[in-house]
């Protein structure tokens, strides 16, 4: 299978995630390069190895090119140095305000001119702990090769997250309210996934970061980052907010290509999961915790599936033992080799509700800016993070605090430091559809709204 065929699939016949046969490996010369290349050059220069014959070069270069010009940074993700070793990668400068924005923006592009060329329409299909929905609405709202339907736990995102997801008009963009958690909502994109006669029907897409060009193109800014503080002569670590393990997977993927990273460290909330897998082994679900840092609240980390196909040498059949214990039992557990491997290059810390405001206070203290309860708990975690001395830790700043009012209110008593855009749209008037967490319902409504693919 080509990349574009997988682009396109999303997930796997069998229920798989796809990931690339080998990884390419870029020269220590050119990560060196990097250092004064702008971010759209440094992309193409990463991304495209995994293409092959499929986008030529010039025309990846066009369709980043179109895809970062949206952004209000001219760096697209500018890199702030805190001190002391610390430094913040501002992830939030895209269309609504989250990371999620930079690989769905070339998601889009990449998809569309895909359908086009071969004649083809699509039905996209995602599920949303809170940015992933925007993001994705707002890249492809519009587009005629595609229709876009968006699921999200009712309740459990924040309102300008909502709001992102449920006031555009576009005739291609649908907004489906679960009653459920984001997990429910993660099965059910994966049950239609898997309802191979529904799946043909309506020809489903996927844009989750099950989809491997979500997570290829977030490779990108860990290069960035790490060519402005020096690699490949100086190792790096980056502290990651982590829900989905898509984002983090990312730095795993760079380091694969010869970035050198010092540590990848997973950075949660209370929902702790892959923090206590890293101390125990043993991976075991748990009732999923509202915060304040919704994106986050996730028990069934995806992209951790594709660790594991790593950290078992790539042993399909391993993987899918493990898979199937999690769904029959709720827990699957790791042996000692597969635990070394992983604790070599990550690390994990749990950063609680109190710390986590205490932290967004402490931050505008020190820094001037407030910052958003996901890049707060990033920040919890970088700093109690064991390095070598000198090897200087990149936190990823997930998202602008505008789009958690709630708890910027609550560490700052304040209202946050919001885009006018943003204002604007929250007094603008809401589409969406309140679906049972149901497989049948869901796809019946989306049968229904869907335009004749």
């Amino acid at each position: 299978m080509g990349f574009e065929d997988a682009l396109l699939a999303g997930l796997a016949g069998d229920g798989g995630l796809y990931v690339p046969e080998s990884w390419p490996r870029l020269s220590e010369a050119m990560i060196a390069g990097f250092a004064d290349k702008s971010f759209q050059e440094i992309a193409v220069s990463v991304l495209h190895p995994f293409m092959s014959d499929d986008v030529p070069r010039d025309r990846l270069a066009e369709m980043v090119n179109e895809a970062y010009a949206c952004f209000e940074h001219e760096a697209v993700t500018p890199l702030t140095d805190l001190g002391d070793g610390h430094y913040f990668l501002e992830l939030y400068h895209g269309p609504t305000l989250a990371f999620k924005d930079v690989a769905m923006q070339l998601l889009a592009r990449l998809m569309d001119d895909a359908l086009v060329r071969r004649g083809e329409r699509a039905t996209i299909i995602g599920a949303t702990s809170g940015d992933t929905g925007g993001a994705a609405i707002e890249a492809f709202r519009g587009r005629e090769a595609v229709d876009v339907f968006i699921l999200f736990p009712d309740g459990r995102v924040s309102d300008v997250q909502r709001k992102q997801m449920t006031t555009p008009q576009d005739a291609n963009v649908h907004t489906l309210s679960v009653d459920g958690t984001f997990d429910d909502c993660q099965a059910l994109v994966k049950g239609m996934f898997n309802d191979a006669p529904f799946r043909a029907d309506m020809s489903l897409a996927g844009v989750n970061s099950i989809n491997w060009a979500r997570v290829m193109a977030q490779i990108t800014y860990y290069f960035v980052a790490a060519a402005k503080l020096g690699a490949p002569r100086q190792a790096v670590a980056f502290s990651v907010p982590t829900g989905n393990f898509g984002d983090i997977f990312a730095g795993y993927v760079a380091a694969q290509m010869g970035l050198p990273v010092a540590q990848l460290m997973i950075a949660t909330n209370v929902n702790d999961i892959l923090a206590r897998t890293l101390v125990s082994g043993v991976y075991e679900t748990d009732k999923v915790i509202a915060t304040q840092s919704p994106s986050m609240d996730i028990q069934v980390s995806s992209n951790f599936e594709r660790l594991l196909f790593e950290v078992t040498g790539r042993d399909a059949a391993r993987v899918r033992a493990l898979m199937g214990a999690l769904t029959q039992a709720g827990r699957f557990e790791m042996n000692d080799k597969e635990m070394q491997l992983m604790r070599a290059l990550f690390g994990a810390e749990r950063v609680d509700e109190a710390a986590t405001l205490d932290i967004m206070r402490r931050f505008r203290e020190a820094h001037g800016f407030q910052i958003d309860p996901h890049s707060a708990v990033g920040m919890g975690a970088a700093e109690k993070a064991v390095l070598p001395d000198g090897v200087p830790i990149v936190t990823l700043a997930t998202a602008h605090p505008a789009k958690f009012p709630k708890a910027v209110a609550a560490a700052y008593d304040a209202e946050p430091d919001t885009p006018r855009r943003v204002l604007d749209m929250l007094e603008e008037e809401e589409r969406l559809t309140p679906v049972a967490n149901d497989l049948v319902a869901v796809e019946n409504a989306i049968r229904e709204k869907a335009r004749l693919v």
